[in-house]
């Protein structure tokens, strides 16, 4: 058989699945089998293998097909080596999420330690994802064994936990997104299951496997020990909080000091060595095209307001004869 024909039969399983309704395979879905086989001049111990191939798979219960089909795309690109951004979500509407949700980025940074988001609002968010290509991760409040189950029980596939300076914070971290015997998350996922249309069993096996864990480096102290940190299993993002880290090293606000930028590449470079990727907040394309050449991988872009402020200057700086001001800190006109 030449590869347009396995092809061919590829496309007519696929369509098989699309028209069977609740895991069986239906009068329409036959049909478009039976028309894809004749199309492809099937002998006719070819079409018993074939259908052979579809029973096997359609007596897979639909549970556990999502299961073993579906990975996070996130941890799928950066095992890889590809680059991931982020969009931050300080704007507590469903409409910001599902608008930006088509945009291209590659997943969402809710943000629920400098924001006003609340559960409910995220819960809301999240669901208005649901079937939209992109990853819902949050940044909870603080390194807290039981602040990651509340976001990932409303369906975050991933948490982002701030000031993880020591070993030990980084594995309470990993712990408190994974199910025993892995871990010592609760269960009770709740909207989860609907959220990725899974049940219980499958839901505890794919968030094992799924969910992504990423620890802030922001202070002087978790420089010191971050091959400690890197070396923990089930940490798969070291982000650099370039902010905070340059206020803890003294030079609070300058991130672009020689102190803070070696911080910078002793975290990569250790990134490196223990094959996690490393990540950093950046609102410029041009700055990110320059940290992907240096390795870096995780980015967490501007927010929701700064890139409908940045649009609007964009467009009202076109119009001629428009001269664009800057606002006045601290008034409103």
């Amino acid at each position: 058989m030449n590869a347009l024909g396995g092809r061919n039969i590829l496309r007519t399983i696929a369509g098989g699945f699309l028209l069977g309704a609740a895991g069986t395979a239906s009068t329409a879905g036959i049909r478009a089998a039976l028309t894809g086989a004749e199309n492809c001049r099937l002998t006719r111990a070819r079409i018993g293998a074939f259908w052979t191939l579809v029973l096997l798979v359609l007596a897979i219960p639909v549970s556990l097909r999502a299961q073993v089909e579906w990975k996070n795309p996130l941890k799928e690109a950066l095992q890889s080596g590809k680059p991931v951004i982020g969009v931050t979500i300080t704007v507590g509407h469903p409409e910001v999420a599902a608008t930006l949700a088509t945009a291209g980025f590659d997943f969402f940074w809710f943000e629920m330690e400098h924001s006003p988001l609340t559960l409910e609002s995220l819960r809301d968010m999240i669901l208005a994802t649901r079937g939209l290509d992109i990853a819902p991760i949050t940044r909870v409040p603080y390194n807290e064994s039981w602040m990651p189950k509340r976001v990932l029980d409303l369906g975050s596939l991933g948490v982002i936990f701030p000031f993880t300076s020591t070993r030990e914070l980084a594995e309470q971290a990993v712990k408190s997104c994974k199910y025993p015997p892995e871990g010592v998350r609760g269960f009770g996922p709740g909207l989860a299951l609907s959220r990725w249309n899974l049940d219980g069993p499958s839901y505890i096996r794919y968030a094992n496997q799924n969910v992504l864990v990423v620890v802030i480096i922001e202070q002087k102290e978790a420089v010191e020990h971050i091959d400690e940190i890197a070396s923990v299993p089930g940490v798969d993002v070291l982000f650099i909080g370039t902010s905070d880290l340059s206020f803890s090293l003294g030079v609070g606000g300058q991130v672009n000091q020689p102190i803070v930028q070696d911080a910078i590449r002793k975290v990569l470079e250790t990134g490196k060595k223990h094959n996690i990727a490393v990540g950093l907040p950046l609102g410029s394309a041009e700055e990110i095209n320059r940290r992907i050449k240096e390795g870096f991988r995780f980015f967490q872009a501007s927010s929701d307001l700064g890139f409908m402020r940045a649009g609007a200057r964009a467009f009202l700086g076109q119009i001629e004869g428009r001269e664009t001001k800057p606002a006045k800190p601290g008034t409103l006109y």
